[in-house]
């Protein structure tokens, strides 16, 4: 259906924004999370819909979140009236018996791979957005050298299966300035990077994505995601923003993130029916000036420490 016919047209979460050339809602919804309902199939299937029928519109997945489980549960969850762009991520594997629970899988012919069980366990026969998951910046795990993959033979193969209509929109995330700068004559729909109030290096970078319009969209938006990471949620004037607003500290850290760049989209992740409802809520939070000011003082820490 078109996007006027839908039953979630009226609502737009945080808004409106733009993901590879297609208006969505400004908050969408992270599924990684998902995995914690393995024995509850019929919970997570039911969240997803409630999220589509709130107007989320815009899902981030992959496949090695739960070796296909996730990506199963958004394929069962979409109904014919649904108009979900799907934006899910290659560049590493499950590794259930690993150290971790993913490797990394960089080589072009991983990276096709990879692909071809997105497909299969979305049943689809194209992916709106991939995003190439590189290991430059944010949180990387060990890999070996023959996984240190020069970009532009990775941007190759994805720009081939883009021609070849299995994806229709290239995206990067855990990338440097540098990276995207180099990667823009591949045409970059997104970037995904560590990034919320507590840990803003990478303002540099959100900056120029506004400027090329691509679409900003923050991992670990809240912080706190690992031992180590500050978290917004701390911050004695998040608390007192929260305070006088009538809201929840996540909220006001959704909120800060919505008013602080109109080309950043959010895509917070949940197992629970009240934290999906809170956080579409955070796009009706308004900031003043006052609380705005009082927001921006606060120091920015690294967002994440690299591993290996």
């Amino acid at each position: 259906m078109t996007e006027t016919t839908t039953p979630t047209s009226a609502r737009r979460p945080g808004g409106i924004g733009n993901l590879a050339g297609r208006t969505v809602s400004r908050i969408g919804y992270g599924a990684m999370q998902l995995e914690r309902l393995h024995d509850h199939r019929s919970e997570a299937i039911a969240l997803l819909r409630h999220a589509f029928d709130l107007g989320v519109d815009h899902v981030d997945t992959a496949h090695f979140y739960g070796n296909g489980f996730v990506n199963g549960l958004i394929r069962d969850a979409l109904r014919p009236q649904d108009d979900v762009l799907i934006v899910t991520k290659v560049g590493a594997v499950s590794d259930p018996g690993g150290p971790f629970p993913m490797r990394v899988a960089q080589r072009p012919e991983e990276l096709r791979a990879s692909i071809e069980n997105e497909l299969i366990s979305l049943g689809v026969e194209q992916i709106p957005v991939v995003n190439l998951r590189r290991m430059d910046a944010g949180m990387t795990i060990p890999f070996p050298d023959d996984q240190k993959v020069d970009l532009d033979d990775q941007l190759a193969e994805l720009t081939a299966l883009r021609d070849a209509g299995k994806i229709g929109a290239i995206g990067l995330s855990s990338v440097s300035i540098d990276v995207v700068r180099h990667a823009l004559p591949a045409g970059i729909a997104c970037v995904q990077n560590a990034y919320s109030l507590v840990a803003r290096d990478d303002q540099n970078l959100l900056e120029f994505c506004a400027s090329e319009q691509i679409a900003w969209v923050p991992y670990f938006p809240l912080g706190g995601a690992i031992p180590g990471m500050a978290k917004v949620t701390d911050e004695p004037a998040v608390l007192a923003a929260a305070e006088r607003l009538g809201c929840t500290p996540a909220q006001i850290g959704l909120a800060w993130l919505l008013h602080h760049n109109s080309q950043t989209l959010l895509i917070p992740g949940t197992a629970t029916i009240s934290h999906l409802e809170a956080n579409l809520e955070a796009g009706e939070v308004t900031l003043d000036d006052e609380t705005l000011a009082a927001l921006d003082t606060i120091p920015t820490r690294p967002a994440v420490t690299s591993r290996g």
